[in-house]
């Protein structure tokens, strides 16, 4: 069993199913009852993605939030990365992701209130796509000033930061299918 899989509850995660696969992998070569249901899952605090195998009895679908220590319904997961997941998984993910950061806004803004450097020369900030100097000193001179208590606030005291939660997503995004980035500031991933 490899590290990154886990037959025990310890720190388990709580997730969001992308995709179901009742009938496991249509590429498994097994015949159909020796084949175990599958749920890809994403975490909804690390944003970390998971495949488990789930009980052939569990009634699961998309959309649902699955409790991976929940021994009724898994058996075992995971960590896997965003090339492992079926297409209607990847298809869904963006969705997911937009509605977890409208959700938790508090947790999002949050980042922007409390960003820090990175290096001498590069901040978090300079990490989300379209923020450049110009507009990282921008949010972190109204920052000082007073913390931001919303996205809307956040677009309406920073010109030229459109559609702030939309970063957030893409960021989220490519945090997931890039595997070698050098700096990730939402998307945690298993070290291999």
């Amino acid at each position: 069993m490899s590290d990154d899989e886990r037959d025990d509850d310890a720190g388990a995660p709580t997730g969001i199913v992308l995709d179901f696969l009742p009938h496991g992998r249509t590429e498994d070569d097994r015949p159909q009852y020796e084949k175990e249901p599958l749920a890809y899952v994403l975490d909804s605090e690390e944003f970390e993605l998971y495949e488990a195998i789930t009980d052939s009895d569990a009634n699961v679908s998309i959309g649902d939030r699955l409790d991976l220590q929940s021994a009724e319904f898994v058996s075992r997961y995971s960590s896997i990365g965003y090339e492992d997941l079926p297409g209607g998984a990847q298809s869904e993910l963006e969705y997911v992701i937009e509605d977890l950061v409208e959700e938790q806004e508090q947790r999002f803004v949050d980042f922007y209130n409390d960003a820090q450097p990175i290096t001498l020369r590069l901040h978090q900030l300079n990490l989300l796509p379209g923020i450049g100097k110009k507009l990282r000193n921008n949010i972190l001179d109204e920052r000082k000033r007073k913390p931001f208590e919303g996205f809307e606030e956040l677009e309406e005291r920073i010109g030229g930061l459109h559609d702030p939660e939309q970063v957030l997503v893409d960021r989220i995004m490519e945090e997931l299918r890039e595997d070698d980035l050098k700096y990730r500031i939402f998307a945690r991933r298993e070290e291999e």
